[in-house]
């Protein structure tokens, strides 16, 4: 079995970190693919939580390499944050860590333009960007013009380049008109924006130094990885409703992060991986603009989000919280290839009186069980729901599934039913420790 993917079936926050820390025992390799850090990753176990935004979730296992892939875009300042933070925990990073010399770079620009294009609304929502620069850095990337890569810090070619587009740069802010502030090997002269090239050269030839040892060809170490038969797990980020090609666009994330974009991201081909994991909480919740069919702009919907607690790993927003979606999860399980399913936040439910499925939507007079593809045909949708009585019985404790109340059961049961994909595992809470395998491969 060399590739196992874990894979988010809504709008991101499903918990994989948790679960990818969970499997990490079984694999070699852990494998982020896509994304930035954007992503936040929350791991929970002995006592102590870690946020993860760049780093796989495997990190906190001896005796694993982690890669992140040429499908990552690394902001190299957030990232050394990331490893002086796990170091000072007694966490090693180390050799244990690869980063792919593929992978492009987000640099002060990246994060100035995200700030500039955020201030424009798409049909009166703001997309909800992190304001990190991935957007910006994906767009220079697939431009290919005014991209870096990792391993093009290390080449005499690379203060040549920054000088380029840096000219390019300040001349399209000063085209846009931009008052933006300092940030970072930037600075204002009067309302003329300006960007320090050397000064920008210089501080990432620093991060340059400090990131050498991680350096790699990831691309070939994954291909002789799955050739000799090592057991490898993918770690998706982000949800994919919020695929670029395939998700909720333009209320998207600036990659493929469904199933479809792992062999891309990873450079391991689609024959290798074996298994694909979907994960999605038992409720939906969603952070930004887009439509939200399920959700509940009410006391339910705030009953939920503090129950689960839903405050973004990385912004601290709150999430806009709502009932499942069967048809979205249906629809994102079957673009991404899911053998199973994890459910989590199982124990949120267990506290509310009455709990709500979308089994279909209405459009315009008429009963659909596709999921629309075009954003204001799913703003018009109108959900149609199966209710459960609640169970109203702490689940927390529980770990093994035939404990479960009754109605617990015929809702996973149902869910299970809806979506098309045996559960394969259910978390009753954040910790390690609460999290129920009904069905484990060997």
């Amino acid at each position: 079995m060399p590739g196992t993917c874990v894979i988010g079936l809504q709008w991101g926050d499903e918990a994989k970190g948790k679960l990818v820390d969970l499997l990490t025992a079984d694999y070699k390799i852990v494998v982020r693919y896509q994304g930035g850090a954007n992503a936040g990753h929350t791991v929970v176990g002995g006592g102590q939580t870690y946020k993860l935004h760049l780093i796989p979730s495997g990190i906190l296992n001896p005796g694993v390499t982690n890669v992140v892939g040429p499908g990552v875009v690394l902001h190299p300042p957030k990232l050394l944050e990331e490893v002086a933070g796990l170091r000072q925990r007694g966490v090693e990073v180390g050799g244990n860590l690869l980063l792919s010399d593929r992978s492009h770079l987000v640099f002060p620009w990246h994060v100035l333009e995200d700030r500039l294009w955020n201030d424009q609304p798409i049909g009166g929502e703001m997309l909800g960007t992190t304001l990190r620069g991935i957007g910006p850095c994906y767009r220079d990337k697939v431009g290919r013009t005014y991209a870096i890569r990792l391993g093009d810090l290390y080449h005499d070619s690379c203060r040549e380049r920054i000088e380029r587009i840096v000219e390019f740069k300040t001349r399209l802010f000063a085209a846009a008109g931009s008052r933006t502030g300092s940030q970072g090997g930037t600075e204002t002269e009067g309302s003329e924006f300006q960007l320090d090239a050397a000064r920008i050269h210089e501080e990432f030839q620093g991060y340059a130094e400090q990131l050498r040892p991680f350096v790699a060809d990831t691309t070939n170490f994954l291909l002789d990885a799955v050739e000799s038969g090592q057991p490898i797990l993918l770690e998706g980020a982000q949800g994919a409703l919020l695929d670029i090609d395939h998700g909720t666009f333009p209320f998207v994330t600036s990659s493929n992060s469904s199933g479809v974009g792992v062999s891309a991201g990873s450079g391991i081909p689609p024959k290798w991986i074996r298994k694909v994991i979907g994960v999605a909480k038992a409720y939906s919740t969603r952070v930004g603009g887009g439509p939200f069919p399920t959700e509940q702009d009410n006391e339910v919907g705030q009953r939920i989000r503090e129950l689960g607690r839903e405050y973004g790993t990385t912004t601290g927003r709150p999430r806009r919280c709502g009932w499942f979606d069967a048809v979205a999860v249906r629809y994102t399980a079957r673009l991404s290839g899911v053998d199973g399913l994890a459910l989590m936040m199982m124990d949120v439910l267990s506290q509310l009186p009455e709990v709500k499925v979308c089994v279909a939507y209405e459009l315009r007079g008429q009963r659909i069980d596709r999921f629309p593809g075009h954003v204001d045909d799913l703003r018009q949708v109108r959900p149609v729901y199966e209710t459960f009585p609640g169970w109203q019985q702490d689940v927390s404790g529980l770990r093994r599934l035939e404990q479960f109340p009754s109605g617990a059961r015929r809702y996973l049961d149902r869910v299970s039913e809806l979506v098309g994909c045996p559960i394969e595992i259910v978390s009753v809470g954040p910790d390690r420790e609460q999290t129920i395998f009904a069905r484990r491969d060997p």
